[in-house]
């Protein structure tokens, strides 16, 4: 065993490099948090190659004097670390992005580093050169007309070329320092930020003027689009001295990663577990697994009571109370989705405007129907099928009877639902699926079947909440065959599946009875509903209550229950379903994350006819 030896200065800041630099988007991440620390209000960053080639980052913050500009490359030097009352350095009360005093150097003892910088009161700028570990001397440069510090760093890892092996793609690398800047311009409004990227513009944002959520929201809008900000819904809740704020996505806005997640703390961007899987428990209710919502929450606590000295690179944190954080996130999330109501993403209907298109009619040609309306000789009636007549079966549509003025139909008929309901006034059923309605200013097309899922959904969360799911008891006990495996799955959980008012009870070697069903999911096809019951037990562990996994089970039993595609609705039924839709909460989409209904406003249908 050799002997024990202390590690040279340039191994030791190696190794730290390592930590801190663990790609050129941790040196973009590192320079910026100085500059914001530092009081910016502009900052420019420029990269060539990835950011191995180069990366340049210029602020205009307070900049630093000769003494200070030496002092900044040296391991654990920092102004940032406040000093308690006994004149020890103070880790729990950390307000600032940087503290740990290793940025600077690390990043010298890998690359080319050049700093130029100018205070307020100098009219002379300091320039420090770092090579691969070794520090030049401090040095008079040309003023730079005003406060601030230009960071130069060329061949990132030339020092430790191995280093580069471990380097994804230039494409790769840019790509991760864009996402690194819009974090961090997303966690300051107030700042203006520029991104370049070889030569072409990447981000270029002004300073928000506007405070509090006004300013955040725009600063959103800009950098994740203004779709983001047409279907984000505020959010600001507080517990116990720490506050949740920021906007999250309707649940119809939704992405295939969680990397359009963005999670501050204390204006620090983090990627935290924590946080992160209280965002997937807020939306677990609305969301297939694999779709994600895009967020942008704000987590602000006493410094006491987060912990951000526990990550090299600063991007996890500790809270003292986790619980409590997560609770509140999750609370905060529902609550903001609780008050969306109906409302579904406007995409949905963009979408569907984009793909439609005009289409002329081959010259000489109509429609079948119209042929037959229009010429007797052809069989045909002079006139279009008096309303409430409804089409053939072939045509799978059905139109509702014209209702007047007054808002009466025809004599004898029941008060029609005002126009100006937010879903308007069921007009027809197409293919069996689809409710077509009109509204005040447009129409609105409802697949049934995922709307009445997700009221079945809805209803069924509200008794269990309340007095239970009341039953309705088979008149012949459904027998379902299963293999053995299946069926003591089922078996195992027949108590608690009881509870959610399904009753079953073992019936020889692999099958299972089923004689009472929850009574709102009317006439049902049991025997599907146990076998996917029966899936997805076994997927779930053991050791969980079915409580625990309440929104899948309920939602199984509300997709067997709810009205499927393919079943004629009478114009009350379909009123009905709209009625029911507008005032229940979550309706906007289904238990999937899929859309319910699709609004066309009429100003966009004109225009898709030239009209406009």
């Amino acid at each position: 065993m050799t002997a024990i030896r202390r590690l040279s200065p340039g191994t030791i800041n190696r190794i730290a490099a390592g930590e801190v630099v663990e790609r050129p988007a941790s040196v973009v991440k590192e320079l910026v948090d100085n500059a914001l620390d530092a009081g910016a209000r502009a900052i420019s960053v420029s990269v060539e190659g990835g950011g191995l080639n180069r990366i340049l980052i210029d602020d205009d913050g307070s900049g630093m004097d000769a003494a200070g500009l030496a002092l900044s490359v040296e391991r654990h030097a920092t102004s940032k670390l406040p000093v308690s009352d006994n004149g020890e350095d103070d880790l729990l009360h950390i307000a600032t992005l940087g503290f740990r005093g290793e940025a600077l150097p690390s990043i010298g003892s890998v690359a080319r580093l050049t700093i130029t910088t100018q205070t307020h009161d100098d009219e002379t700028a300091w320039s420090l050169t770092v090579d691969g570990g070794q520090m030049g001397e401090v040095k008079p440069a040309a003023g730079r007309g005003r406060p601030g510090t230009r960071v130069d760093v060329r061949d990132l890892f030339h020092a430790t070329p191995a280093r580069l092996k471990f380097m994804k793609s230039e494409r790769a690398e840019a790509n991760a320092i864009a996402d690194n800047v819009r974090r961090q311009a997303l966690s300051r409004p107030d700042v203006a930020f520029e991104l370049i990227i070889d030569g072409r513009s990447r981000l270029n944002v002004a300073a928000e003027m506007l405070d509090g959520p006004d300013g955040r929201k725009a600063r959103m809008a800009d950098i994740l689009g203004r779709d983001f900000g047409d279907n984000a819904l505020e959010v600001d809740s507080e517990r116990e001295d720490i506050t949740v704020s920021g906007f999250a996505s309707l649940p119809t806005f939704n992405r295939g990663s969680a990397m359009h997640q963005y999670l501050f703390v204390n204006g620090r961007p983090v990627r935290d577990k924590l946080l992160g899987g209280a965002v997937r428990g807020a939306y677990q209710d609305f969301l297939a697994r694999d779709r994600h919502p895009v967020v942008a929450l704000f987590v602000d606590a006493p410094s006491g009571l987060v912990d951000v000295n526990v990550h090299p690179a600063k991007t996890e944190v500790r809270f003292r109370d986790a619980g409590l954080v997560r609770g509140l996130i999750v609370g905060a999330l529902r609550h903001a989705l609780a008050g969306a109501g109906h409302r579904a993403s406007t995409t949905v209907s963009g979408f569907a405007l984009g793909r439609a298109r005009a289409e002329g009619a081959a010259a000489g040609t109509q429609s079948a129907m119209q042929a037959g309306w229009g010429n007797p000789a052809l069989g045909g009636s002079s006139r279009p099928p008096e309303p409430g007549q409804g089409f053939g079966p072939g045509l799978s549509a059905r139109v509702e009877p014209e209702y007047r003025a007054e808002g009466v139909a025809d004599a004898g008929s029941q008060s029609a639902p005002p126009i100006d309901s937010p879903l308007g006034v069921a007009r027809a059923q197409l293919h069996e699926t689809y409710v077509v309605a009109q509204t005040a200013d447009g129409m609105v097309i409802v697949d049934q079947h995922a709307a009445h899922e997700r009221l079945v959904y809805e209803r069924m969360k509200a008794m269990m909440a309340g007095q239970g799911v009341a039953r309705q008891t088979l008149l012949v006990p459904e027998i379902i065959d299963l293999d053995e495996a299946e069926a003591r799955r089922i078996l195992d959980r027949a108590s608690e599946l009881s509870e959610m008012g399904l009753v079953v009870e073992a019936f020889g070697t692999g099958a299972v009875a089923v004689r009472e069903v929850p009574a709102l999911l009317g006439k049902l096809d049991v025997q599907g509903l146990i076998r996917d019951l029966a899936d997805d037990l076994a997927e779930y562990d053991d050791a969980l209550s079915l409580k625990e996994k309440f929104e899948d089970v309920v939602g199984t039993m509300a997709c067997h229950g709810s009205v499927r595609a393919g079943r004629r609705l009478t114009g009350e039924e379909m009123n009905a379903l709209l009625r029911e839709m507008e005032a229940t909460p979550h309706s906007g989409q289904c238990n999937h994350g899929r859309p319910t209904y699709v609004e066309l406003k009429l100003k966009d249908i004109e225009r898709l006819f030239g009209r406009r």
